[in-house]
């Protein structure tokens, strides 16, 4: 997958080394749910495991200018039979690219990657209570929300409400048009 700015391309092994840095980094994490004391081996386990599995997909993002990984979108609960997949992870690690529409960017892509590529009906996501800007940009992309699931994720021993929204096929075709 490729934007104007971005390559989006198969996570590679070293790629890990900057997921690592960005999954300790609390600016980045705040409303992500990776520990505090998440480590480079446990980035590293948790990638390897999930490669072995036909339901996931691990992306990294890439600046076409510098070469350089600026972020990561981890795909899980990929469903052939009611063609439907989660967009479990999607940040960008990179913070000097926030507030820039980078965002948007590689989300258009990726949701033009999942509804024509890999044929699917419905993509799903989920975000933290009170994450103004992924709710802003969610909905202005036409996402639909689902609903509140409490308490459905645990950062450093604490629960976490998590915002439920959908996309379905017709509605990212429907408002391309």
């Amino acid at each position: 997958m490729e934007t104007q700015s971005f390559l989006i391309r198969e996570t590679e092994f070293n790629d890990y080394e900057y997921f690592a840095r960005w999954e300790t980094d609390p600016d980045v994490t705040r409303y992500l749910s990776f520990d505090e004391d998440r480590t480079y081996e446990d980035v590293t386990t948790e990638a390897l495991y999930n490669k072995l599995s036909n339901d996931k997909l691990d992306f990294t993002i890439v600046s076409r200018d510098s070469g350089s990984p600026v972020g990561r979108i981890y795909i899980s609960r990929i469903d052939r039979h009611s063609d439907s997949l989660d967009i479990t992870k999607f940040y960008i690690g990179d913070t000097s690219l926030w507030g820039k529409g980078v965002a948007r960017e590689i989300m258009n892509e990726l949701l033009e990657y999942c509804f024509t590529f890999l044929h699917m009906e419905r993509v799903t996501l989920d975000y933290y209570t009170g994450n103004k800007r992924a709710t802003a940009l969610y909905e202005s992309l036409g996402f639909k929300g689902e609903g509140v699931a409490r308490n459905a994720t645990k950062k450093d021993g604490r629960y976490y409400d998590l915002h439920l929204m959908s996309m379905l096929r017709a509605e990212f075709f429907g408002e391309k048009n």
